[in-house]
């Protein structure tokens, strides 16, 4: 094995966890996760060679990541086979914080992917609004006005949620 698949792998192993839980966030399903974290790490493996600022490796990836989310978004889910709707797996006991987050993890799901993809990198990667802009090849202010139509609209959906 060569120096660059070993240092390939030791980032992987170190960082798939991590994208994997960014991944879920942006698309709310744990198997098209995998995919997307599966989809980044092959192109990154691709251009690791080149790839001369390591100490800058997370926020490549991390973009790549979002970027390869928003790309399969475009061409539609339609295009992806179900596995199937039917539950395997029995409910766990409520409990009020788990409950919680479970209904904010769907609001989240419910909110358009761009939006979604800038909640995620602002709040739950804690990325700048500069860093943010920079991974979605836009603009600070758009970055602001899709932060604040995010939260509206998340706002809103778990306010439907809390009246039901």
């Amino acid at each position: 094995m060569s120096d660059r698949d070993v240092a390939f792998e030791a980032y992987f192993t170190a960082r798939s966890d991590a994208m994997r839980g960014t991944a879920y966030l942006l698309c709310g399903d744990w198997h098209r996760a995998e995919d997307l974290v599966q989809q980044t790490f092959t192109k990154l493996y691709r251009v690791w060679r080149r790839i001369q600022r390591h100490d800058a490796l997370d926020g490549y990836t991390r973009q790549t990541l979002v970027r390869t989310f928003l790309s399969e978004r475009r061409r539609g889910w339609f295009k992806y086979e179900s596995v199937g709707s039917a539950l395997t797996d029995r409910a766990a006991p409520s409990s009020g914080l788990a409950d919680e987050r479970l209904v904010l993890l769907e609001a989240l799901a419910k909110v358009p992917p761009r939006q979604r993809a800038v909640l995620v990198l602002r709040y739950w990667e804690d990325a700048s609004v500069e860093q943010t802009a920079a991974m979605l090849e836009c603009s600070a202010g758009t970055v602001k006005s899709q932060a604040a139509r995010g939260l509206a609209t998340l706002r809103g959906l778990l306010e439907e949620e809390r009246v039901r």
